[in-house]
């Protein structure tokens, strides 16, 4: 979803150098995976309300603006600071429109308003064993109305890891640095939220899971 590394490290090299055309160069390289990264995650009633163009703006203004103090100090990868303020920017809309929806203040798009694309296929395919064929309107109804319950009695940590990992097609690495776990702690909630997922997908008893409380210390 973000660009890839090694072209971001020279511009960033670039742009410490004073090079404001790499500057320009980066944030724009930047623009497209911040405008997927707010569309998955921008509210429908806010979507009414809100052009997400204008978002993607005022991040990109932001970054400039805030780019060489980032520089001196890079506390955590480029692409994560970015998303992190387009994440912060998309809060702030929120709560601006927020008096029109019917979700908790800062509570972004659940999972399953992403369906549809290639990465849900790819999830449900994990979590059903049923042959995901998205022509085949009452399977997919059924299997994505199925993905909505289980994902709503997913706690907001869960979700956010399965989110990050099959929808922003983050790393482990990447999403430890984002919520401030260790990468053993982000791979074990992923996992672990994975099966709890599956099991929902499968009508299980919703519960936790016997080791949830016990582990849930550990990860953090």
């Amino acid at each position: 979803m973000w660009p890839e590394s090694d072209k971001t490290q020279k511009l960033l090299a670039e742009a410490r150098e004073g090079d404001s055309e790499a500057v320009n160069q980066l944030l724009e390289r930047h623009r497209d995976a911040v405008r997927r990264m707010i569309d998955l995650r921008m509210d429908q009633v806010i979507k009414r309300r809100v052009d997400a163009s204008d978002i993607v703006q005022e991040v990109m203004i932001d970054a400039n603006r805030r780019l060489q103090k980032y520089l001196e100090n890079p506390v955590m990868p480029f692409h994560l600071w970015l998303r992190q303020m387009a994440k912060d920017r998309l809060i702030d809309a929120h709560r601006r429109h927020r008096q029109t929806a019917r979700r908790s203040m800062d509570r972004e798009q659940p999972l399953v308003a992403a369906a549809g694309n290639e990465s849900s296929v790819d999830l449900l395919g994990q979590l059903s064993d049923q042959e995901l064929t998205p022509a085949s309107a009452a399977t997919w109804n059924e299997l994505q109305a199925r993905f909505e319950a289980a994902c709503n009695q997913l706690d907001e940590m869960d979700q956010e890891i399965v989110f990050m990992r099959h929808f922003e097609h983050m790393s482990n690495s990447d999403a430890a640095a984002t919520l401030e776990l260790s990468a053993q702690a982000t791979s074990m909630r992923y996992l672990r939220a994975m099966r709890r997922l599956r099991k929902l997908m499968e009508g299980d008893d919703p519960d936790r899971d016997p080791d949830h409380d016990a582990n849930e210390a550990s990860d953090s």
